[in-house]
């Protein structure tokens, strides 16, 4: 089962990562999860879990407002039947991870890519022969994994082969083996990576509470 063991730790490893990518504080250990304090806009926090907890109950219950997130890795039912009514399935994705070597970029012919690092971070991106940006990706090492994150192909440019191109560039500043390749996908993206030979861990749903609608003109 998914949740025990070595996959929380994978699910820690990959949250650092991704806090790393975006500048968010590092996730620290609360109630079961791993809790991020990213105060955005539209989220001022996220508790990440990676199976059922006591702890999903007992937060549902503390928080009333709106932009407080709560994600599990698993089914959606099984989130929302350990929460208050008021709080609805806010959006369904997959964690994924893969055991193999990608291959590295095949730019197609009109796009020139730019690869850089900075602060840990790396970063992918795909230009168009405009000049616009026309795919992009991030990537962050960690002892643990390697976590590719906010991979994008812009929607005039999808389906020529821009995101494998990304996803091989970053992978390319992979140093170490040992280092778990992980990501979260959406349904599309999820198609992309099972063609190119990563696995589904589990499914991955946020919960949130929705906002009045002055709140979310706020």
């Amino acid at each position: 089962m998914f949740g025990e063991g070595r996959d929380r730790a994978l699910v820690r490893a990959w949250l650092e990562g991704r806090s790393i990518s975006r500048g968010l504080p590092a996730p620290v250990f609360d109630r079961g999860s791993w809790r991020v304090d990213t105060n955005l806009d539209d989220e001022r926090v996220r508790w990440v879990f990676a199976a059922p907890e006591e702890g999903i109950t007992a937060i549902g219950r503390e928080v009333t407002k709106p932009f407080h997130l709560l994600k599990l890795c698993g089914e959606a039912e099984v989130l929302l039947s350990l929460l208050p009514d008021r709080w609805r399935l806010m959006s369904s994705s997959y964690f994924m991870s893969a055991d193999i070597t990608l291959s590295g970029p095949v730019v197609p012919l009109g796009y020139d890519l730019e690869l850089s690092a900075e602060g840990g971070v790396n970063h992918a991106a795909i230009f168009a022969r405009d000049g616009k940006l026309a795919a992009s990706g991030f990537a962050v090492e960690t002892e643990e994994a390697f976590v590719y994150d906010r991979i994008r192909t812009e929607p005039d440019h999808r389906r020529r082969g821009l995101g494998r191109a990304v996803m091989g560039a970053l992978a390319s500043c992979r140093k170490s083996a040992a280092s778990q390749q992980v990501l979260t996908a959406t349904e599309e993206g999820k198609a992309l990576y099972l063609s190119m030979g990563w696995t589904v861990l589990s499914p991955y749903v946020t919960a949130g509470i929705p906002p009045t609608r002055n709140e979310g003109e706020m």
